[in-house]
């Protein structure tokens, strides 16, 4: 039995540096409950001067060459933190190809690689982990693999990016402006000086390619998602959403219809009695639907360093727990799923948002055999209302009347209970 586990970890950034923390908080109880030291045996680093101060407080040994790394036979597992695609990509697949576990929180590159590295690992009769890169502290992909293991998964959603749910947090409760809420986003450390991969969606996009792998078994590209980002959300659409009785979450879905899938990204209108309404701030939920369980909720922070690292220890350990028990390496997900075969969405309530709209509303939608859940008009300012179920199709052809005698200036799919 293998009671001495060596892991090296590539990058020594914020995630990191919450790993080497949390892994000294816990060496004890590690021990303890599994008889297994795990130990930092290397550290890649571009500079050594710039991260000597770190490596003295925490005794880690330094390299700025991955070789050092890869050729050493006595790291069991490697912990990939740098980030990015390509230099991440070549160093997770030179360190399977090697016989050499591997932990990753890089979500961009499990979206986009995640089939073929996790081939790899299979081939070479190692394990690739990233409970990681969805969710930051929530174990939603242990979950997927555990508890609904003999369940049939038919939909899942979530709030995925914690920038965007930060955000519209403070647009509905604190009254800011979108601009405001950026800036108050970045100030609290919740938001990137550039935040075009979160307020955009693309982050979350990657996050639910990933999780309708595990949930729904199937292969989605990012061409095959929805993707619409919070940047046209204003003050007036949280006033109208409130007084319908709901707020505007950015949310990450995807659910199986009849035969094919139909996934997106977009902020929309979430009942106030829904769980979800209750995610607030930098806070991620993830709602799962399914037929032997029904409907679960799992809550928990999305990022920060300890939350991730948290995530990132959890896997190094299940690993050497399975090393140490001389368990065949397995791996999170399949790596010869089916593409997914996609399918317009369904019917659906939609959030119209209309100005200069100089005609009485409720007679004209009467007209197009149309009658609103909700309807709000001033004059000729402003108006807003809910529609009954449309179809994609019925949505559009309203869209296009709609365009005849106003301005449509938001339109928001609605959530219901």
């Amino acid at each position: 039995m293998k009671k001495q586990v060596n892991i090296a970890v590539l990058g020594l950034g914020v995630v990191a540096n919450g790993l080497v923390k949390n892994l000294i908080t816990a060496e004890e109880k590690i021990k303890q409950q599994t008889g297994l030291s795990i130990s930092i045996a290397k550290v890649l680093v571009r500079s050594k001067e710039k991260k000597q101060g770190l490596a003295q407080k925490y005794q880690l040994t330094l390299t700025t060459e991955v070789e050092d790394i890869l050729a050493d036979p006595t790291i069991d597992i490697v912990v990939e933190l740098i980030g990015g695609i390509d230099s991440a990509k070549e160093w997770i697949t030179l360190a399977l190809q090697r016989k050499k576990h591997v932990v990753t929180a890089n979500k961009d590159l499990i979206a986009r690689f995640g089939n073929e590295l996790t081939a790899i690992a299979k081939a070479n009769d190692v394990s690739l982990f990233y409970e990681a890169s969805v969710a930051g502290g929530i174990p939603i992909l242990r979950n997927l693999n555990t508890s609904f293991m003999t369940d049939e998964i038919t939909a899942i959603q979530g709030i995925l990016n914690g920038t965007s749910n930060f955000m519209l947090t403070q647009m509905n409760e604190a009254g800011l402006t979108y601009g405001e809420a950026l800036e108050s986003a970045q100030v609290s450390g919740f938001a990137e000086s550039d935040p075009t991969n979160d307020v955009d969606g693309w982050d979350a996009a990657y996050k639910l390619i990933i999780l309708v792998r595990l949930a729904l078994n199937q292969d989605l590209a990012l061409d095959d998602l929805s993707v619409k980002g919070i940047g046209e959300i204003t003050q007036v659409d949280n006033f109208y959403a409130h007084d319908f009785g709901y707020q505007i979450k950015p949310l990450a879905h995807a659910q199986l219809i009849d035969e094919g899938i139909y996934a997106a990204v977009e902020p929309v209108l979430i009942p106030q009695t829904h769980p979800f309404a209750f995610v607030k701030n930098e806070m991620n939920g993830v709602f799962i639907e399914s037929n032997v369980i029904g409907n679960s909720l799992l809550y928990g922070p999305g990022a920060g360093a300890s939350p991730t690292a948290e995530s990132v220890l959890a896997d190094i350990l299940t690993i050497a727990k399975n090393m140490n028990n001389k368990q065949q390496a397995f791996q999170m997900s399949s790596s010869n799923l089916p593409s997914g075969k996609l399918h317009k969405e369904g019917l659906t309530n939609y959030y119209f948002l209309l100005t200069d709209c100089a005609i009485d509303l409720t007679v004209f939608l009467e007209k197009q055999h149309i009658r609103p859940i909700s309807l709000k008009q001033q004059e000729n300012k402003e108006a807003a209302f809910i529609s009954n179920k449309l179809t994609v199709e019925q949505k559009h052809d309203l869209i296009d009347k709609l365009q005849e005698i106003s301005h449509v200036k938001q339109i928001l799919s609605v959530w219901e209970d």
